[in-house]
């Protein structure tokens, strides 16, 4: 096959990615203007937050990796024009998801005292107990959502989920700023304001959500008629079997970089400060290649739904080289200002920091030259598994990502960073090899796969 063939797919797979990408970036912001409003109120506050957002990420990642059992089966039954398997997955993910959203809710209140066992000051937890409190009850409205934005993505709708998010981050910082400082009516609440705004903005972007899919001409019909009697265990199960893995993959992935930070504070706070600034740069480019990984799960399972194996695979592979050439750009970006971008996270003006911040640039241009090669690898092993996920291939993945991460990854990151004079340098090399692996065997996965179902469809139209 000629390049021509992948190249002129870049159109619509760019038009399915950026609203993705613009939408991610908007989940990114929400906990950036978090610890921006709440790092002028103290460095206790801000520790507080950090503490309760770690919890929160972990298991808002289970109920989001869940979630996207949803797409690829209404990608599928889109490409069939099958609108009663539409309907029926959409009302199952979304009565799924709500369950899920109130399971973790209760999961991260009783886990709380958790935070006395992992040695943190105690003036951070005391304040950390009441955030963490409202901030995972938000928990609920945010995977709800996930159920309207995964059906609306099935259907190669992903607009609306970016345009939610966008109106979210605007209530957001109204309330953030008027419930953290206590401006005008509203109370001075301190961190507790934050959770409100958090929570304020979560629900009113769920209310968005239904009502601009509910009056959509095209969306309208999939509302009607939700009856706790038409709920089938069949389809449940089919949800569950794609959703239960899925949200293991996106859990092992999210804990490796999770103990990266905790890797990175056992050597140095300047060793946790650069690892953060690092890690920082790294996951708004990685939104990049998410939007890419989305647009694969869509598009792999509208051929999958075509029964089109040779097209799909010319779909996916359009995808997974235009996330190369992306990852590519990221990683010489990194590579040329490696030494500069770190600057724009510290306070150079402050003469008391200066040795610190000496430290820290040093560590952080260290790790982005390890991020500008890791960059590819990550892009190519989340753009794979979104084609397998619309391939409804999800339990293999499971195991290659956890061998990947935790039998590769972080053993290297472990001896690397602890036993060697690498440092934080050597917790990203580890890091830089579960994810090469994960993007080898994935890769080896979907190819071995999708050439089994080649033949196999061969067969059959024969």
């Amino acid at each position: 096959m000629n390049f021509s063939q992948y190249t002129k797919e870049f159109s619509e797979n760019i038009k399915l990615a950026y609203p993705v990408i613009l939408g991610m970036l908007g989940h990114t912001l929400i906990g950036i203007v978090d610890n921006i409003m709440v790092g002028k109120l103290g460095s206790t506050e801000l520790a507080a937050v950090s503490l309760g957002n770690s919890f929160i990420f972990v298991a808002m990642s289970l109920g989001i990796g869940f979630s996207t059992a949803i797409t690829p089966i209404i990608a599928e039954a889109d490409a069939e024009n099958d609108d009663k398997k539409i309907r029926s997955a959409f009302h199952h993910g979304l009565l799924l998801c709500t369950i899920l959203g109130v399971a973790l809710f209760v999961l991260i209140v009783l886990a709380k005292p958790l935070m006395y066992l992992m040695h943190q000051p105690k003036e951070v937890v005391d304040l950390a107990n009441p955030y963490i409190d409202w901030v995972a009850f938000s928990l609920i409205p945010v995977i709800v959502y996930q159920g309207y934005k995964q059906f609306a993505d099935g259907l190669s709708e992903t607009k609306y989920s970016m345009y939610a998010i966008f109106m979210a981050n605007v209530v957001h910082i109204f309330f953030n700023y008027v419930l953290i400082y206590g401006v005008w009516i509203f109370p001075k609440l301190g961190i507790l304001g934050a959770a409100l705004g958090t929570v304020i903005s979560r629900i009113m972007m769920v209310v968005f959500m239904h009502y601009i899919l509910k009056y959509n001409k095209r969306m309208k019909i999939y509302f009607k008629d939700f009856s706790f009697k038409q709920i089938k265990k069949s389809m449940i199960r089919k949800i569950v079997n794609l959703g239960f893995p899925s949200a293991m993959q996106m859990l092992f992935e999210v804990a490796l970089f999770t103990a990266a930070i905790w890797l990175s504070g056992t050597i140095s706070k300047n060793s946790q400060a650069a690892n953060q600034i690092a890690l920082t740069l790294a996951t708004m480019t990685f939104m990049f290649a998410m939007g890419l990984s989305v647009t694969a799960m869509i598009r792999v399972g509208n051929q999958k739904g075509l029964n089109d194996y040779k097209n799909l695979v010319v779909v996916a592979k359009s995808i997974f080289l235009l996330a190369i050439i992306v990852e590519i750009v990221f990683a010489l970006f990194f590579i040329l200002f490696h030494t500069y971008l770190p600057h724009l996270f510290l306070d150079m003006e402050n003469s008391n920091q200066i040795l610190d911040n000496k430290e820290v640039i040093s560590i952080a241009a260290q790790l982005l030259l390890v991020a500008a090669v890791f960059q590819i690898s990550d892009g190519i092993q989340v753009v794979v598994l979104g084609a397998l996920r619309g391939l409804q291939d999800v339990k293999i993945p499971m195991y290659i990502t956890f061998v990947a991460y935790w039998i590769v990854g972080f053993p290297i990151s472990f001896y690397l960073g602890l036993y060697t004079n690498l440092k934080a340098a050597g917790i990203w090399i580890g890091l830089l090899a579960g994810l090469t692996s994960a993007a080898l065997f994935l890769y080896i996965r979907f190819h071995n796969l999708t050439k089994k179902l080649i033949k196999i469809n061969n067969r059959l139209t024969n």
